[in-house]
């Protein structure tokens, strides 16, 4: 009766079961720790933010390059602000649409600093035609604030900036600002705790990588598609197995293959279980195969 498992045919649909069955499941659970890893270091993250609060500020030179450890940190940088700033639009802050007010932090050592003073409400053309950006403090400071990694262009939730209007940037990067200013920035920034006058302060932003965005619940929703491959993939073999064992009990009745259901095969105008059409009795005794 089984011997169809050892032609050809299913050989190779056998070997792909066996070898796509496995593959299902190791990308699945590859997905699951991929997940499962996203939300350790969202966890570590929370915890590591909330030690690096109440931490001592360390000056700017011992943080950089900005990475999953020093993104949050406490960093120091002393300077003077240049005098012109600029305003980065469509910025969201509690479910209101304003704008950062970015000023640039010349420190000693030739570089300028990107610094966020904090969040206005409203639309930057309007703000810079009013005058209502506060200007920044003069005179040599000492500021301390959140160290952030440089944006990236088209990342969620910042826009590219094409296009902006004099004194504006859509990405707070070196490689956007580098444009706009005839000196060398580094490529990081710090949001301060604290606004002057109606600036609101920026709370700082997870590392890329090291939270629970949108990224981690696709390795999730990953997982739950491999592991539906998977069964499907049984689901089939069952299938393609139980058609042919139909397909081999047919042809040992000596019946074509595609006869149909026993229900099917009754003559017309017969009776299903009337005396005479018992597809028991008229099954021939010959032994199957």
């Amino acid at each position: 009766m089984y011997r169809f498992l050892l032609t050809p045919r299913w050989w190779g649909i056998n070997l792909f079961v066996a070898l796509g069955v496995p593959f299902c499941l190791f990308m699945g659970s590859w997905q699951l720790d991929r997940f499962e890893a996203r939300v350790d270091s969202h966890q570590e993250r929370q915890r590591d933010g909330a030690a690096a609060a109440e931490a001592d500020a360390a000056p700017l030179a011992r943080l950089l390059p900005v990475t999953k450890e020093t993104s949050g940190r406490r960093a120091t940088a002393t300077g003077r602000y240049d005098d012109r700033q600029l305003l980065v639009p469509d910025r969201r802050l509690d479910d209101r649409s304003g704008y950062y007010v970015l000023a640039l932090l010349r420190t000693d050592g030739g570089e300028a600093l990107p610094v966020v003073r904090g969040w206005l409400p409203g639309a930057a053309d309007t703000a810079a035609r009013r005058g209502a950006v506060p200007a920044p403090p003069r005179g040599e400071v000492t500021v301390t604030g959140a160290l952030q990694a440089s944006e990236n262009q088209g990342s969620d939730g910042v826009q590219a900036g094409g296009g902006l209007p004099d004194g504006q940037v859509g990405v707070i990067s070196a490689a956007s600002l580098v444009n706009l200013v005839p000196y060398a920035v580094y490529d990081a920034w710090i949001t301060l705790p604290e606004g002057a006058g109606a600036l609101r302060p920026v709370p700082p932003v997870a590392a890329e990588g090291s939270g629970l965005d949108l990224k981690a619940f696709q390795n999730l929703g990953y997982t739950g598609e491999w592991f539906v491959f998977a069964g499907f993939v049984i689901f089939m073999w069952f299938r393609l197995f139980r058609r042919e064992v139909e397909a081999q009990r047919d042809l040992a009745l000596g019946l074509p293959p595609d006869a149909g259901t026993a229900a099917e095969r009754v003559p017309t105008g017969t009776a299903v279980g009337s005396p005479g059409t018992d597809p028991a009795a008229a099954r021939p005794t010959a032994p199957v195969d």
